[in-house]
């Protein structure tokens, strides 16, 4: 008796085994070109998903990165780059830095336009040595065949990599500038109600600001030139082919896309875009001891918490000064994920951390406020876990986030160039004091919680979709297969048009016709009367 229970945990150990391998064996094969910083936060949890459903998940990244490690999960093929990790660093601290300096326009548009320059010839660079990377490249072809590849097409070294093998692709995204991720799939998006990238409207425009989403909309092609030119000639000359961008992102089997229609204004989709907005929104973690002690601290006035993003821990000491100042104007107990110089007039309710476990202070029921720069992934954290927002958009689309949040009565926006402590403390007192707010972002949230599925789920689904059955192909509009032209039925227009005016033309002729042969014989029945001579 004794033995028989002693052999039974080594039975139940092999059974369990055994159920792990034949789940690999029955699981499939993806491979992932991810890009680095927020964007890799949110797709690894995917992935991690893809992992625990016995899929085989092989990352392919460079070497110098912020946030893409190896991982006991995960295969990753590692490739060397041309800069190191402090040139990586410095790129991205200078281009952060020069968004709080101030001067005018135009000097302004120049630090911008030189801090994407810098950036885009980094990640240039990166895409480069992937493509003429030969031992990796072949290691890509040869090895067991995947069943997919996944990626962020922000930067799109993972679309020439999929027309390369030929695998149906999946993209993980926020967005693509100018609004390519709508052109490519061929989706309708009209300038009446769809505001543009950086247009910082609400879906209700005024008609000056329709005229302003018109022109931004016609300068798009323009500005998508400039980003994507490098990289369209760096595909064609790997493809041996002319290729365009958008050619190559209008392959794609499914776009995973991290909306949601409660943050983001209603708009037609496509039947191969799913929006799984709020995918980083975890169920809420207990506190660590030293954050557990902060909180409850703060008595009954409760915490604000304050990070603006990934990228950004540190500011100028200017800046820095004027927070400090305003954070100092409220009861609450601030925790400020910072990693700058501490400024000399930091107050005692401010906490400095190097970082914070955002989504479960967020969900804690002592937590008051948000200030925020206007992340994606920090707004669904909001969201989800409802409470009111400070915003200081910095760059991107978090322009567009704010005015999507305070359009909806659930934050205040701040100018992070021209705010002042003043501002700042109001904007605060005011989130945290009017209920207005507290209700607005709460019935946002029951909004966005109320749903069939998670949103992690979903895209874990659609991934796996893809990998079953080789793509999506019955989601593909006929319109890819359609030039300008067909598209807007111009041609038929002309046809109708000119059978038309053909008929008009005849219908007139005949007109004409008949008149003249009327008046003919009308003049030669009458018989002209002779007068009489005498």
């Amino acid at each position: 008796m004794a033995s028989a229970l002693s052999a039974r945990p080594q039975v139940t150990a092999t059974l369990v085994l055994l159920l792990s391998v034949l789940s690999l064996a029955a699981g499939g094969k993806l491979l992932v070109v991810p890009v680095d910083g927020s964007h890799w936060l949110s797709m690894r949890e995917v992935l991690d998903g893809l992992r625990q459903k016995g899929h085989e998940v092989v990352v392919v990244a460079p070497e110098i990165s912020m946030y893409i490690k190896p991982t006991k999960n995960i295969v990753m093929k590692m490739y060397p780059v041309p800069f190191t990790k402090e040139e990586m660093d410095y790129t991205f601290w200078r281009t952060s830095q020069d968004i709080f300096e101030g001067g005018s326009f135009l000097e302004r548009i120049v630090k911008t336009y030189e801090g994407v320059k810098n950036t885009s010839a980094m990640f240039l660079a990166s895409c480069t040595h992937l493509l003429y990377n030969k031992e990796l490249v072949r290691y890509l072809e040869e090895s067991n065949k995947f069943d997919a590849i996944m990626m962020d097409p922000v930067l799109p070294c993972g679309p020439i990599v999929a027309e390369h093998l030929s695998l149906p692709s999946v993209y993980f995204m926020r967005g693509l500038p100018c609004t390519l991720d709508y052109k490519a799939t061929q989706c309708p998006s009209p300038f009446s109600y769809v505001p543009r990238t950086f247009m910082s409207s609400s879906d209700h425009m005024t008609f000056t600001e329709r005229v302003k989403n018109l022109l931004i909309g016609f300068s798009e092609p323009l500005v998508c030139n400039l980003f994507y030119s490098k990289f369209e000639n760096l595909a064609s000359e790997f493809l041996r082919r002319e290729v365009t961008i958008l050619e190559l992102f209008s392959k794609a089997s499914i776009w995973l896309m991290r909306y949601d229609f409660v943050f983001d204004y209603p708009r037609p989709v496509m039947p191969n875009m799913v929006y799984i907005g709020g995918i980083n929104c975890e169920q809420k973690k207990p506190l660590s001891k030293e954050f557990e002690a902060i909180v409850n601290a703060s008595g009954e006035h409760g915490i604000v918490v304050f990070s603006l993003g990934s990228m950004v821990s540190e500011i100028p000491m200017k800046r820095a000064i004027e927070i400090a100042d305003a954070l100092g104007s409220i009861p609450q107990t601030v925790l400020w994920r910072y990693t700058g110089e501490v400024p000399p007039n930091l107050p005692k309710n401010v906490k400095l951390v190097k970082w914070l476990p955002q989504n479960d202070l967020l969900a804690h029921p002592k937590t008051r406020a948000f200030i925020t720069h206007g992340g994606s992934h920090g707004v669904y954290e909001g969201i989800c876990n409802a409470v009111p927002m400070v915003l200081m958009p910095l760059f991107g689309d978090q322009m567009d986030n704010a005015k999507r949040i305070e359009s909806r009565g659930a934050g205040l926006t701040l100018n992070i160039l021209e705010m002042t402590s003043k501002d700042i403390s109001t904007a605060l007192k005011a989130v945290i004091n009017d209920k207005r707010y507290k209700e607005n972002i709460k019935r946002l949230s029951d909004l966005h919680l109320d749903r069939p599925i998670h949103p992690l789920d979903l895209a874990v689904h659609w991934v796996e979709f893809v990998m079953r059955h080789k793509g999506a192909p019955h989601l593909r509009p006929a319109a890819h297969d359609l030039n300008w032209i067909q598209y807007h039925s111009l041609d038929v227009i002309a046809f109708l048009l000119a059978v038309g005016l053909l008929s008009l033309f005849i219908s007139l002729k005949c007109c004409l016709f008949c008149c003249r042969r009327c008046c003919c014989k009308k003049g030669r029945t009458r018989k002209p009367t002779k007068s009489k001579s005498h």
